[in-house]
């Protein structure tokens, strides 16, 4: 008996050891993005932090947001321009600190202009589309929109970033389900492109709330561009407020 109670015990261990770990938990590109959407609401704010390398050009910024039914504040500042350029969404507005040197061209005088895609103001006819679209990368309710409208996913893991546990996702867009709302920036014809499909990587922590985005556009460019944001300090005090009234031009 004493022999057999060992024999039990070491085939319980053995089966003890050999479990497989626990799955991620969506395989479900909709429930993924309705899950992480809630997260990210109930999370409140966050600091982040955005690295865009497209061919030569490399970019990076930092800042923080806050997130809510209202929906999405942020404040950053970004090397875009070469030089540091500050940038707050409030309100439905986007707001950009005009480099001292070219306040004269922009034509106001005033440090900060109300920046939008289709705007005839020089600033905004410049530089509009790409900074609203930098905006949107920022605000991870843009691309989980995207992943639940038209997301695949292709892969799911359980892991570690940078020392935290987190669940990996890979997850395949079909630009062409998108319509024209295409994500950061491309071009109209892109969902016709290498099968039309777009990959993203989204990393969750453990409340399902995004520690990281990955958009790799490589494939659809034919060329380096990827644009890589991190969330930290999820719940820190955020406040974002529009700049004076007097100061916009």
């Amino acid at each position: 008996m004493r022999k057999a109670a060992v024999v039990l015990l070491f085939a319980l261990l053995a089966g003890a050891c050999s479990a497989p770990p626990p799955r991620p938990s969506f395989d479900d590109a909709r429930a993924l993005a309705d899950a992480a959407t809630t997260a990210t609401a109930s999370g409140g704010s966050a600091k982040f932090t955005t690295d865009v390398a497209v061919g030569s050009v490399r970019s990076k910024g930092h800042g923080a947001a806050r997130f809510g039914p209202g929906g999405t504040a942020q404040v950053m500042t970004t090397d875009f321009l070469g030089e540091p350029l500050e940038l707050r969404q409030v309100a439905g507005k986007l707001y950009a600190k005009v480099p001292e040197g070219s306040r004269d061209e922009v034509g106001t005088g005033k440090p900060w202009v109300v920046v939008t895609a289709a705007g005839t103001d020089p600033f905004s006819q410049v530089l509009g589309g790409s900074l609203t679209q930098l905006a949107a990368q920022n605000d991870p309710a843009h691309t989980l929109g995207e992943i639940r409208t038209a997301g695949t996913i292709v892969s799911a893991e359980r892991g570690q970033l940078n020392g935290v546990a987190a669940e990996h996702y890979r997850v395949d867009l079909d630009l062409a389900r998108l319509g024209t709302d295409l994500p950061a920036g491309l071009p109209a014809d892109a969902a016709g492109r290498v099968g039309g499909k777009f990959p993203v990587e989204l990393w969750l922590d453990e409340g399902h709330r995004p520690v990281q985005i990955g958009l790799d556009l490589s494939p659809i460019l034919q060329g380096e561009a990827r644009i890589t944001t991190r969330y930290t300090e999820w719940g820190s005090p955020v406040d974002v407020q529009p700049p004076p009234a007097g100061e916009v031009g």
